[in-house]
């Protein structure tokens, strides 16, 4: 299928087909190797946490955040 293809579609199919690319590619995501500078930050971004151990925020405020916002 081409793009010119794809853009045809109703929205709701395009939706449907990002999802499905987004769960291949989440189920094949152990192929993908990390750069070192991602591992750099990983590491640095594990070390920030275990220093400060703050757990963040509650789901349920983090989502009330959200929706004042929408």
């Amino acid at each position: 299928m081409n793009m010119a293809a794809l853009r045809n579609l109703p929205v709701e199919q395009r939706l449907h087909l990002v999802e499905e690319l987004w769960d291949s590619i989440a189920a094949d995501q152990c192929v993908l190797a990390l750069t070192d500078a991602q591992r750099r930050e990983l590491d640095r971004r594990l070390d920030a946490y275990e220093a400060d151990r703050k757990p963040g925020q509650p789901l349920d405020e983090v989502l009330a955040d959200i929706r004042k916002r929408l």
